[in-house]
């Protein structure tokens, strides 16, 4: 019997993937706890349809993490901190500094969380700073932390 599954099963498939299981083994198991239902010509071509709009959507994302990553990469952000006489900040630049420089810059959010920073930055100087665009997408970011006069 065909069915569409509903939940990622093992042994048998992912979910949306349309499978053909023994008849015992759908009426008495996948059914009774919805991990699967009847292929019908209908649902078929639903699923197919729906799967066809997310690759689609994945690949138009990736091509916008990629164009993404060539415009961060050719960004150079310039903080100003205040700092004393040798260079150090009073205080750092963190990654959330960082974010909010490439919006004023790009007009584009970056989650704080992507931004590889592995510790703050605590002297003026320059700095590439890697940031994750999109899974498997990264681009560095020239940071020039600058003491404010």
């Amino acid at each position: 019997m065909e069915v569409i599954l509903l939940q990622d099963v093992s042994d048998l498939g992912s979910k949306g993937q349309v499978v053909t299981a023994a008849d015992g083994y759908v009426r008495n198991y996948l059914l009774p706890r919805k991990l699967a239902e009847i292929a019908t010509a209908g649902r078929v071509a639903e699923v197919r349809h729906r799967q066809v709009k997310n690759e689609a959507k994945i690949r138009r994302d990736a091509e916008q993490a990629d164009e993404l990553a060539g415009t961060l990469g050719k960004t150079v952000l310039t903080i100003s901190a205040q700092a004393g006489e040798d260079g150090k900040l009073f205080g750092s630049v963190t990654a959330a500094d960082i974010s909010d420089a490439v919006y004023n810059a790009r007009q584009v959010r970056v989650d704080k969380k992507k931004i590889n920073l592995t510790e703050p930055i605590k002297e003026t100087g320059d700095y590439m700073v890697e940031i994750e665009v999109h899974t498997g997408v990264k681009a560095s970011v020239k940071v020039i932390v600058a003491a404010t006069k």
